[in-house]
Formats: structure tokens, sequence, C-alpha cells
């Protein structure tokens, strides 16, 4: 017998989309007065830093999509809904991300030895306003960032934002101040590098969702003592730990039980001592129980510990 206990309706990125729609109003924004100013002054650094948010933007709007998607309704077809549409809206964004990084720097190392002039007063007055925008949207990410690969990815590149503009300004400084014109140079090569390892680690958590890997901080050791522990309990096998889509970790096992048990009819009290245990313990409400006797598992052709 089995038993599927309280599935998580709403993901971790619908309960912050008010916030995802603010960051890409700020952000938009800021997108078209530093294209301006790039191309005003000549700086590759705030064109990159512009194109960084352009990719932000792109990304948070494919979030709000995927956010309306996955609240969508399960059917037959789709049991789970379109809960994963927000992965793979992550996953857009990672390589979006990447590959502005290395655009990025491919211009950078082209325009080494043949630097152009920069108009500096209009670089830094950009950069400052760009990197306001940045801080107001961090701020308003940085409560859901831990809860959805979505909002991470955003939180991420709005952080990435946040340095390049950082970075612009220094860089603006130091050609106002020295004619050093290949600081515009660095401040880009030093703005993709810093986007690149971040694209890398947003991309390899999509990946562990996608290949329905144990969520990061669940130990699958410690969850099969808590389910031994149970009255009734004798053992679990096919132990499987997954995450659905963000904040909706998943979890299904087959749990071996005594004899007097299922003789006295108590498999229900045991689901939902299961139930409890998983949910109290590991916040883990979408769970699945096979509940079996000792000789079931000689009838089963593969067997998992």
């Amino acid at each position: 017998m089995s038993g599927g206990h309280s599935h998580t309706h709403g993901t971790a990125t619908g309960r912050h989309r008010q916030r995802l729609v603010w960051v890409l109003a700020i952000t938009l924004s800021v997108v078209g007065i530093q294209v301006v100013g790039g191309l005003v002054s000549g700086s590759l650094a705030l064109l990159a830093d512009a194109g960084h948010m352009l990719t932000d933007a792109t990304g948070v709007a494919i979030a709000l999509l995927a956010t309306g998607l996955a609240a969508r309704p399960p059917d037959k077809s789709r049991t789970f809904g379109l809960q994963r549409a927000e992965i793979l809206a992550a996953l857009a964004n990672a390589l979006l991300l990447g590959g502005l990084a290395v655009w990025v720097i491919v211009e950078a190392v082209q325009r080494w030895d043949d630097p152009p002039e920069v108009g500096t007063t209009l670089m830094l007055v950009t950069a400052t306003l760009g990197a306001l925008a940045n801080l107001a949207s961090l701020l308003l990410l940085r409560q859901g960032e831990k809860e959805s690969l979505n909002l991470r990815g955003a939180y991420l590149e709005v952080l990435g934002d946040l340095v390049g503009s950082v970075a612009v300004i220094i860089a603006g400084v130091v050609i106002a101040t020295t004619g050093y014109a290949r600081a515009d140079v660095v401040a880009s090569l030093a703005i993709g590098l810093f986007i690149l390892p971040r694209a890398w680690s947003l991309l390899r958590s999509v990946v562990d969702v996608l290949l329905e890997a144990t969520p990061r901080g669940l130990d699958l050791d410690t969850v099969r003592e808590h389910v031994r522990g149970v009255p009734g309990v004798v053992d679990v096998h096919d132990l499987h730990a997954w995450t659905i889509t963000s904040g909706v970790p998943a979890l299904s096992a087959h749990v071996v039980v005594d004899d007097e048990c299922i003789a006295r009819g108590r498999s229900g009290e045991v689901l939902d001592a299961l139930a409890e245990c998983l949910s109290t313990d590991f916040a883990i409400s979408h769970c699945t129980f096979q509940l079996e006797p000792a000789e079931h598992q000689g009838h089963e052709l593969v067997h998992h510990d």
C-alpha cells in the first residue's frame, strides 16, 4: 500500500513575484540610460554593464513568465503542472549570463592594443546611477534569493551589475585623473571574469534539479535513520529525494513495516507518522511511501538502498 501527502501549491518564485516586477522596472530604466551613456562616452565597460543589466531584465522577464506557467494547475498529462518551467527559465538565464561574460572578455581583449577615448564625466554619472539602481534591486531580492533558483539567478546578476558599476566608476576616476585609457578595458575584463563563475554556479544548480539530484543540504542517511525510528517501521529502501522546482522538494521510499502493524490495520497511523516526520524534521511535504511486509522485497525486480 502507498500514500502521498500534501502536495505543495505555489512556488518560491511566485511568493516574491512583486519584487521581481519592481526589479524589472528599475533594471529596464537604467539599461536605457547606460546604453546611451556608453555609446556617447565610448566606454566598453559601461556598455558591458548595460548589456549585463539587459540580461538581468531578460532573465527577470523569463522568471515572471515562468512563475505564471508554474502556477497553472496539474492535469492528466502533466501531473506536476508546469512547475519545472521555473527551472528552464533559470537555465536560460544562466546561459545568457555566461554568453554575455564571454562576449565582454573577447571584446576587451580586442580593444587592449587600441583603447578608445572615453568621456569620463558621462561615464561616471551613468555608472553611479546604475550602482544606485543595482543596490535598490539587491535589497528587493535579498529576502527570496535563498528560496528560489530564479531569484538567486536574478540576485547574482544584479550583484554582478553592482560590482560592474563600481568597476566602471573606478575606471572613470583612473582615466580622468591619470589619462590611462586601458582602465576601461581592464574594468571590462574584470566584469566579464566576475560574471563567468557565477553563471557556472547557477548552471550547476539548474543541472542538479534537472538530473533529480538529492537537494543540497539534505542527508539521506539522516532521513533513513528518522524513518526507521517511526514506530512499526522495520526498514526502508529505494529512498529517493529530488527537487520539483525551487522550494518544492519531494521524496519517495519503500518502507518495510512489521507484520503486527499490518495485521492490526495500523498502516494509516504509520503513514501519518512518516509524513509528520518528513514535514517537521526535513521540511518535505510532498512524500510518497510504499508500505510493505518484509517478504515483499523478494518480489521486487530492482532494489536500491
